[in-house]
């Protein structure tokens, strides 16, 4: 039997558009102190892929991995759930 990989999903922010087809995403989570118990925000950046260079600086994104497209991009833009509001 041959078993298939579980590939994450996460929903992330675009932070920046770094290029053709490429975008950086960010996802922000919270981590307790191990001492002092105090939640901490930390985040995570990630270069994806946006073939269709649908996705802009502010959107909310779900992202899903893939193989390597390049030496940063690991994943790839499964669709845009909200545009970002310009004022």
């Amino acid at each position: 039997m041959e078993t298939h990989e579980v590939k994450k999903n996460r929903n992330a922010v675009v932070v920046s558009k770094s290029g053709d087809k490429s975008i950086v995403c960010q996802i922000d989570y919270k981590v307790k102190h191990p001492r002092y118990g105090k939640y901490m925000s930390r985040r995570t950046k990630l270069g994806v892929h946006d073939p269709a260079n649908q996705a802009g600086v502010g959107d909310l994104v779900e992202i899903t991995e893939c193989r390597p497209i390049s030496k940063t991009k690991n994943w790839r833009l499964v669709k845009v759930l909200s545009k970002a509001v310009i004022e």
